[in-house]
């Protein structure tokens, strides 16, 4: 009896893969028991219109779902597999062949061929688990890797959906090879700058999964997908059988190893946004030179700052993003250890052209403790670095958007390299060959703000803070009293008027009288504005001006310059001006006779 939802996928997995055979029609859900004979989603996607479970499907259905109304033109469909290695077994392996080609009607586990999707043209990739398991043995090596050197010659993206169940044994060491072969054929997309997406879907185990599919720009998977490079049956080293709850696709997601989850009545669409997103036609430029408006002149007062900064109300990286962006697909994940939510990157458009960002999230009071307080974790860092990868790979401009008080600072994210991750971000963002925008659109805090602050032009919103430590941890080292914050914050200069003075910001982005809070909606007009301004202005720039200048930029911050100079010719102004008001009101009342108090701070009388 079936007990959970996993073991279910697990007895189904292994049945279709002793029996070599998938079911595609069924009169009710094996999960819920639903009706599935008059179930238009199950007759168009397989899919359990009640419970939502995703049924296997063949190749043939799946390019059905995705690709454009005969659209797709079918390639290297006569290559068969033959018997390289003689294996001996009570059915001979070319009977087993015979069997499946006739059973199934294809020639081998995977189909390729070229379709347009969404009217974008793609090369598309389906294996087939209903055929040997989908297992990846000499021939579907060989078609995988034709398939995507015939993406790079022709410069398309490619699109892989992945079922397997491992090793095509009868095979032997031959087939392991094919993970090699298709390692290599994935790095031809690669040096071209092409998309590569790949779907997971149940199940997508074995070599076909640690291999080409992993090697993927963006990696999707449908809902309850059992995903993992060991095959489901097999045991860990210490011969415990492994948890099937460690392989869904959805743990996998929440350990950084997937971009999202889909389900399959949404993929074609997600699909067809991304390949457009991936594949950036129109680009701005300035169409004359407009006066960049200021925020208003007036000096803020930092305490002032502090608290609009973090007004409980203040709109987020998240709020923003879906104010000025359009098509918005979020990304997941470092592809290696976690998805730290404090860390949100995706690709969207701006004003029509595909952009980059990356956004600091530190999401409503009462999920803080999910977001790490909003101190970005080593994996927030290695998931930035991943979305700066593809910034760069596609050519598409960057926009970072800051709100952070301070990394994570702990024993257990120094353990995972805290530090290596911020050094690296920051290498990353200053030899990054793509136009950069950083925004501080909140609190801007230590290293944590800084390793995605490095950008062509720096950004600051009116009522942000921009400071090495907070005013609470400053007060405390320098007065002994965080009561004392409001003090510190003056001396900190950590204003965005402060940061423009001191040549750390380029530019002040007006914020609505009271705070951005105050009217969001305006705020985000006024950034997207300002966003529009300076990405058209700094992409008619040579990518060699624009490494130049970043280097130069940040080389000098910090430097005795002229700058400089006239920020400590107008201290010393000040200061002169307040010790002789203080002398002048000092003379008087110490000598009441004396007609002016310049005679006595000139020695007269």
């Amino acid at each position: 009896m079936v007990r959970n939802l996993t073991d279910l996928l697990s007895s189904v997995v292994k049945r279709s893969k002793d029996d070599e055979q998938v079911v595609t029609t069924r009169e009710t859900c094996l999960v819920c028991d639903a009706g599935l004979t008059d179930s238009s989603l199950y007759t168009d996607f397989r899919v359990c219109h009640l419970c939502r479970f995703h049924y296997s499907m063949t190749a043939r259905e799946r390019i059905g779902s995705l690709a454009d109304p005969g659209s797709f033109r079918e390639i290297n469909r006569s290559i068969i597999s033959l018997d390289p290695l003689s294996f001996s077994s009570r059915v001979s392996y070319k009977q087993r062949l015979f069997r499946d080609q006739r059973r199934t009607g294809l020639t081998e586990a995977v189909v390729t061929g070229t379709c347009t999707l969404g009217g974008s043209p793609v090369v598309l990739v389906v294996l087939d688990f209903g055929f040997m398991g989908g297992t990846m043995g000499c021939v579907v090596g060989e078609k995988v890797a034709l398939a995507l050197e015939h993406s790079a010659k022709r410069k398309l993206p490619t699109i892989a959906v992945v079922t397997s169940g491992g090793a095509r044994i009868q095979e032997g060491v031959l087939s392991l090879m094919q993970m090699a072969k298709t390692s290599v054929a994935a790095t031809q997309t690669t040096a071209k700058g092409l998309p590569f997406i790949s779907v997971l879907a149940n199940p997508a185990t074995g070599q076909a999964y640690a291999s080409f599919a992993n090697l993927a720009d963006i990696v999707l998977a449908e809902p309850g997908a059992i995903i993992g490079y060991s095959p489901l049956g097999t045991r860990d080293g210490r011969d415990r059988p492994l948890a099937t709850e460690a392989h869904t696709a959805e743990a996998h997601l929440q350990h950084g190893l997937l971009d999202a989850v889909v389900d399959r009545t949404q993929l074609r669409d997600l699909l067809a946004v991304l390949v457009d997103l991936l594949g950036p036609q129109y680009r701005l430029t300035p169409r004359r030179k407009t006066k960049k408006p200021e925020a208003r002149q007036e000096p803020a007062i930092a305490w002032s700052s502090v608290q609009l900064a973090r007004h409980e109300s203040r709109p987020s990286s998240v709020d923003f993003i879906a104010r000025i962006l359009t098509n918005f697909v979020e990304l997941h994940g470092d592809r290696a250890y976690g998805d730290d939510p404090a860390v949100v990157c995706g690709l969207g458009q701006l004003g029509g052209q595909t952009v980059m960002v990356i956004g600091q999230e530190r999401g409503p009071r009462d999920s803080e403790v999910g977001r790490h307080e909003r101190r970005i974790s080593p994996e927030g860092f290695k998931k930035a670095q991943r979305a700066l990868g593809l910034a760069s790979k596609f050519d598409i401009p960057l926009i970072t958007l800051i709100d952070t008080p301070a990394p994570s600072a702990s024993v257990e994210t120094a353990h995972r390299g805290l530090g290596n991750a911020i050094a690296a971000t920051m290498a990353q963002m200053a030899a990054l060959e793509v136009p950069s925008i950083s925004v501080v659109i909140g609190e801007g805090g230590s290293g944590g703000a800084l390793a995605l602050g490095i950008a062509d032009r720096v950004l600051m919103m009116e009522h942000a803070i921009y400071s090495a430590v907070t005013p609470e941890d400053a007060a405390g080292l320098i007065y002994q009293d965080e009561a004392r914050a409001d003090e510190a914050a003056e001396s900190l200069r950590l204003t965005a008027r402060d940061c423009q003075e001191l040549g750390i910001v380029d530019r002040v982005v007006p914020e609505p009288p009271g705070g951005a809070h105050a009217n969001p909606d305006e705020a985000a007009r006024q950034l997207r504005r300002d966003l529009l301004q300076e990405l058209a202005e700094i992409q008619s720039r040579s990518r060699r001006r624009l490494l130049r200048d970043r280097y130069k930029k940040f080389r000098n911050i910090g430097e005795y310059s002229s700058h400089f100079r006239a920020a400590i010719t107008r201290e010393v102004n000040a200061l002169q001006g307040l010790v002789t008001t203080g002398m002048k009101r000092i003379a008087r009342r110490a000598r009441p006779e004396v007609e002016s108090a310049d005679d006595v701070i000139s020695g007269d009388g």
